[in-house]
C-alpha cells in the first residue's frame, strides 16, 4: 500500500466523536479566532482587489465569500483564506525545523463543507484532520532549510481535508492529496529579503489547489501514487526520508498550535510581551530611549532579526514591517501595542519609529535556542540617554501551548475585529453558530457570514 494510500485511510476513518472534547473546544476557538482575523481584513487594499477579481471571474455560486457574494468553492477557498492571512494574525505551529499556520487551512475546508451541503461536525472533522496533517508533517518533513515555503506541507493537509468536507472516498482523497503535494512546492523566497503582497497571498494559493484537486479527484482524475516515496518523489526531491504511522494517528494536534496575542510574527510574540512590560515603568519615556537590545532564539533572529533570511531595519510596507522583530519592537515601545493600528501606512513610515527602529539590535542567544520550541524566551533590554536600563524576559504568552486561550479569551479577540464591521448582533449571532457548530450545519455559519458589509 503506497504511503499517500495509507494517509486517505486516516482521513476517511477519522471521525467527530474520536476527538477529546478539549480539542474539540480548542478547534471552535480557531475557527472564531479565524474568522475574527478575516473580518478585519475586508477593507485592505490588498483584498479589496483580489475581492474585485474574484467578482469579475464568476464562479458556480456553491460556496459563500465572507462579507457577501458566493462563487466556485476553490474560489472562495483562495478569497477566505486571504482574508484569515492578511493580517498575520492567525494561530502557528512550531516545530523544531518548521513553523507553520494551521488555520491557514479553514478557509479552503469551509469553502468545501459548504459546497457539499455538509454539517458543522463534518466541518470541525475536516478541519482536524488538516491540524492533524499539518503539523506532523512539520515535524518530521521540515523544508525551510532546503529553500521551501512551509506551504508544502499545508498542499497535502488542505487536499486531505478538503476531500473530507467534500466527502470523497479513499480513493478519490489519495488521489487529491497526491494531486496537490505534486503540484504545490512553493520557494521560501516568498518570506525573504523585500516582502510582497505574496507573502500573506502563499496559503491562499494552495488553499485554492488542494480544494481544486480534491474537485478534480471527485470527477476521477487521478495523482501520482507514490507522491511520497516514488522515484523523484517528496523524500526523494525535497524531504529526505521520514516516516509517520498514519494508522496510529489522532486528532488531537490542534492542542500543540497556539494563538497570536500580538498582530505580528509568531516568533515575535515573547519579545513584544517583554516590550509592553517595560513601557509600564512610571519613568519609562520612549523619546529617551539611547539604545535597544534584544536577545533572542535562533529561528525568530533568522527570519524576523536580520539573520538568513535578510536584513530587518529597511521597512516601508506591511508585509515588511510584520516580519521585522526591529519594527514591532519598537512599535511597541511607542504604542504600547502591536495591533492592526501599528501597520498601517503612515505608522510605518512615521519618523519616530523609523528612527527608533534604527536603535535596536537583536543576538541570538545558544541557552534560548536551546529551549526552543518548548518555550519562546526572548529579553528585551532599553537603555535611555541618562544611562537608566530597563529589561524584561520572558518565555511565553497567553495564547501559547502551556497558557491556552479560554472561549472567552478568543471572544474578546474576536469582538475587537469584527465588531467594527458587523456590529455587535451580528457579531454574537457568528459566535453562537461557531460555540455549539457541532449542532449546526455548516450553511447557518456562512449565512452569517455572508451579511458581513465589506466596510467598517
Amino acid at each position: 500500500m503506497t504511503e499517500v494510500r495509507k494517509l486517505a485511510q486516516f482521513v476517511g476513518q477519522s471521525d467527530y466523536s474520536s476527538l477529546s472534547p478539549e480539542a474539540a473546544e480548542q478547534l471552535k476557538i480557531r475557527v472564531l479566532d479565524t474568522l475574527g482575523v478575516a473580518i478585519g481584513a475586508l477593507d485592505a487594499e490588498p483584498l479589496v482587489a483580489i475581492r474585485k477579481l474574484t467578482d469579475s471571474l464568476g464562479g458556480n455560486g456553491a460556496s459563500t465569500m465572507i462579507g457577501g457574494g458566493k462563487t466556485a468553492p476553490d474560489r472562495a477557498a483562495f478569497y477566505n483564506t486571504a482574508l484569515s492571512r492578511y493580517l498575520d494574525y492567525m494561530d502557528s505551529y512550531l516545530a523544531p525545523g518548521e513553523t507553520n499556520h494551521p488555520s491557514d487551512n479553514i478557509g479552503a475546508v469551509l469553502a468545501a463543507a459548504e459546497s457539499a451541503g455538509a454539517s458543522g461536525k463534518d466541518f470541525i472533522t475536516a478541519v482536524a484532520v488538516a491540524y492533524q496533517i499539518h503539523t506532523r508533517l512539520s515535524d518530521v518533513a521540515p523544508v525551510r532549510a532546503k529553500g521551501f515555503d512551509h506551504t508544502v506541507q499545508g498542499a497535502y493537509a488542505v487536499a486531505a481535508a478538503a476531500s473530507k468536507a467534500l466527502g470523497l472516498d479513499v480513493g478519490q482523497t489519495a488521489n487529491a492529496i497526491a494531486i496537490s503535494g505534486t503540484a504545490n512546492n512553493a520557494l521560501r523566497v516568498t518570506r525573504t529579503g523585500g516582502l510582497s503582497h505574496w507573502k500573506g497571498l502563499a496559503y491562499p494559493q494552495v488553499g485554492k489547489e488542494g480544494t481544486h484537486a480534491a474537485l478534480l479527484a471527485s470527477a476521477g482524475i487521478t495523482g501520482p501514487a507514490e507522491v511520497f516515496e516514488g522515484n523523484k518523489g517528496f523524500k526523494d526531491t525535497i524531504s529526505g526520508d521520514f516516516s509517520i504511522d498514519w494508522a496510529g494517528e489522532d486528532l488531537e494536534s490542534v492542542l500543540r498550535t497556539i494563538i497570536k496575542k500580538h498582530n505580528a510574527e509568531i516568533h515575535s510574540q515573547s519579545a513584544i510581551d517583554a516590550a509592553i512590560d517595560i513601557t509600564r515603568y512610571e519613568s519609562f519615556r520612549p523619546e529617551d530611549i539611547e539604545a535597544v537590545r534584544i536577545r533572542t532564539f535562533q529561528v525568530a533572529y533568522d527570519i524576523i532579526g536580520g539573520g538568513e533570511e535578510g536584513d530587518k531595519r529597511s521597512i516601508r510596507t506591511k508585509e515588511e514591517a510584520d516580519h521585522s522583530l526591529l519594527y514591532m519592537v519598537a512599535a511597541a515601545l511607542l504604542d504600547g501595542q502591536v495591533q492592526p493600528e501599528q501597520y498601517a501606512p503612515e505608522r510605518i513610515t512615521a519618523d519616530d519609529v523609523q528612527q527608533l527602529l534604527r536603535k535596536v539590535t537583536v543576538t541570538p542567544d545558544d541557552g534560548y535556542s536551546a529551549r526552543f520550541p518548548g518555550e519562546m524566551p526572548s529579553r528585551v533590554e532599553v537603555e535611555l540617554t541618562d544611562g537608566t536600563v530597563y529589561s524584561s524576559t520572558t518565555s511565553a504568552y497567553k495564547g501559547f501551548h502551556t497558557n491556552p486561550l479560554t472561549w472567552e479569551d478568543a471572544l474578546s479577540k474576536f469582538s475587537i475585529l469584527a465588531t467594527g464591521f458587523t456590529g455587535e448582533q451580528l457579531r454574537d449571532d457568528i459566535a453562537a453558530v461557531v460555540h455549539d457548530l457541532d449542532a449546526h450545519p455548516i450553511t447557518d455559519l456562512t449565512d452569517l457570514l455572508g451579511q458581513v458589509p465589506r466596510n467598517r
